[in-house]
């Protein structure tokens, strides 16, 4: 491990029922009725950054912030990036051009409005750019936003632009696009920035993937995680499908405790500290 290199430490603040695998089971209309866990969560997530003198990126859902400001305050006010995860966590290539420009500018006007920062950054729901919809970079950065983490360099059943480049870029209209982090290996990019793989593989792998990223790389890594894994008594969708009961809740029981190993691991820092202010 490269102590010199400070990676960004990102969350996507999203609670279980917003989950996209989930959709069928938690239709938006419904949201409402539906308890919320991820204040707790998301409360619980930063006494682990403060524990370890640690920053991060909040990627936050426009429509949680409306109904939980003070969280929101308190991620702003603990010195962490709150960034735009959209309003309704559509996926963007579900979305024309004008239904997703609305949607990132309404939640970047609810986001600046409760904590009074400008809001800089944007990562798309289950990271739904590819490349049948690259115009989104153009709504993100006419949106008013400098740097969107929207991109998976990975072939993936839901999402990825497996040629994309591994390490940020400056797009043409000015817009930074920072991907989140793989590891080359025998041709082809894999998985190494968090989510469900941090979850379903080892905990020395991911760390094993981060430290050579940066010592063979020489570059700082970009990770993501959800306020719902680090919550094992969130409620169960028993009817959903095997493979997404597998993907959403194995391991959940063990992810505070990774978190607690890789903040001690590695520096971390905030996404636009990181990558913009590099750039």
């Amino acid at each position: 491990m490269d102590a010199r290199i400070t990676n960004a430490f990102t969350c996507d603040v999203e609670d279980y029922f917003q989950v996209s695998a989930l959709a069928p089971h938690f239709p938006r209309s419904g949201w409402d009725s539906v308890p919320c866990r991820v204040e707790r969560n998301v409360d619980r997530i930063l006494e682990l950054l403060d524990g370890h003198g640690a920053r991060g990126t909040f990627f936050t859902l426009g429509w949680l912030a409306e109904r939980y400001p003070a969280m929101v305050r308190r991620i702003s006010d603990a010195g962490h990036e709150v960034a735009s995860h959209g309003y309704a966590h559509q996926r963007a290539s579900d979305l024309s051009p004008h239904e997703f420009g609305a949607d990132i500018r309404l939640a970047k006007a609810i986001l600046e409005d409760i904590t009074g920062r400008e809001v800089t950054g944007y990562r798309a729901p289950s990271f739904s750019i590819g490349e049948s919809n690259l115009w989104a970079h153009d709504c993100i950065a006419e949106a008013g936003y400098r740097y969107s983490s929207s991109v998976y360099p990975v072939k993936h059943d839901h999402y990825g632009i497996p040629d994309a480049p591994r390490f940020p870029w400056r797009l043409d209209n000015g817009l930074l696009e920072v991907p989140v982090t793989t590891l080359n290996l025998l041709g082809r990019n894999w998985p190494a920035g968090g989510g469900g793989f941090f979850r379903l593989l080892p905990y020395p792998i991911s760390r094993w993937q981060i430290a050579r990223v940066n010592a063979g790389d020489q570059r700082p890594a970009i990770f993501y995680f959800h306020p719902w894994e680090i919550d094992p008594e969130q409620p169960r969708v028993t009817d959903a499908t095997v493979k997404t009961r597998f993907r959403h809740y194995i391991n959940l029981r063990h992810t505070e405790a990774r978190l607690d190993r890789l903040l001690s691991d590695f520096a971390w820092g905030r996404a636009d500290e990181v990558f913009c202010n590099a750039a």
